[in-house]
């Protein structure tokens, strides 16, 4: 669904509310709870992301096993990876007993690269409940041991088009949910997704403008981005200084289902398989000197009588012998 801003709208608009980044005290002060911890001098983040020598290391994220992620955490070490990426929905399990997570995540020698916080509901009436609920996420991502807290959304509007409004209102929501996020120390990367604000290009850019990226940084997914009508590569060249860590899957186009257009019909698979010029992708991560971690990620098994485990090798052994990187 295409929105009905143009480019040089949507920064006219933003632009006549003042800075994209400024919150408006008035606005947020009934609602925003009080603050956690003493200010502190944030200063540091003023600057982008600091550039190293090209070094990527790999980890694989949870949402395969739909929702079994003590055996997600079994399979992606014995598949060889690095690092995971857990869901929100683990804290059902461990929310009281983060330790007893970092003890086994140890015991399997895998780093938490990310917790996958969910949606941010950017409407007025939910910006307090939605603060504390991802600050509560970001305390947990602390207390594990972890490093990231991802965050998507807001959704696009039902029955309306987008307006500049939409990501004002989302700008203001998710700099505010970062700021708290970095005070724990546990920086924000923001993920690009179909269905939501960011689903094309243009709307990412949107998104990030009328936050403060000073606090929020991007977790660019390669695939959402090339379905999005994106080049993920020129994505990577784009935002070098803001690039926090990456999503890594591929995807092909489906026939469209019913009610759905041909952009919104396709599934995710494994990497190689599909559409998203992966080694051009890792090309321009060289080209800026990107160091960090890579999750890959598959939202479900795409094809019957795979497992999660199968798929998550078939993507090892791409990384392994078609990029010549080491997982």
């Amino acid at each position: 669904m295409a929105s009905a801003l143009s480019r040089r709208q949507f920064l006219v608009a933003i632009g006549a509310a003042g800075a994209a980044s400024v919150i408006p005290t008035t606005r947020l002060a009934a609602t925003e709870p009080p603050p956690l911890y003493p200010p502190v001098d944030l200063s540091y983040f003023d600057r982008p992301l600091a550039s190293a020598p090209f070094e990527v290391h790999f980890g694989y994220a949870a949402i395969t096993w739909d929702g079994n992620d003590d055996q997600a955490i079994k399979d992606v070490s014995e598949a060889g990876f690095r690092g995971i990426q857990l869901r929100s929905p683990i804290l059902k399990q461990y929310g009281d007993r983060p330790k007893e997570l970092r003890e086994l995540l140890e015991k399997y020698k895998l780093e938490m690269v990310a917790l996958s916080s969910g949606d941010v509901k950017a409407e007025p009436a939910m910006i307090s409940d939605q603060i504390q609920l991802h600050t509560r996420n970001a305390r947990f991502v602390h207390e594990v041991g972890g490093r990231y807290l991802q965050l998507t959304g807001p959704p696009r509007p039902k029955g309306r088009q987008l307006v500049a409004d939409d990501y004002k209102a989302a700008g203001r929501a998710l700099t505010e949910i970062a700021k708290r996020s970095v005070d724990l120390g546990v920086p924000v990367g923001y993920h690009n997704h179909m269905n939501t604000l960011s689903e094309g290009p243009d709307e990412l850019d949107w998104v990030l403008e009328a936050a403060d990226t000073r606090y929020l940084k991007l977790e660019l997914d390669i695939a959402h981005y090339k379905q999005g009508g994106g080049d993920p590569a020129k994505a990577v060249r784009k935002y070098r200084d803001l690039l926090l860590f990456l999503h890594i899957k591929d995807v092909e186009s489906t026939p469209p289902a019913e009610g759905r257009d041909a952009k919104h019909s396709y599934r995710f698979l494994e990497l190689g398989r599909g559409a998203v010029d992966i080694p051009a992708v890792f090309a321009a991560l060289k080209e800026v000197n990107f160091s960090g971690w890579a999750v890959v990620e598959l939202d479900k098994v795409p094809d019957p009588g795979k497992t999660a485990k199968e798929c998550a090798l078939i993507s090892r052994r791409y990384i392994e012998q078609k990029l010549g990187l080491k997982v």
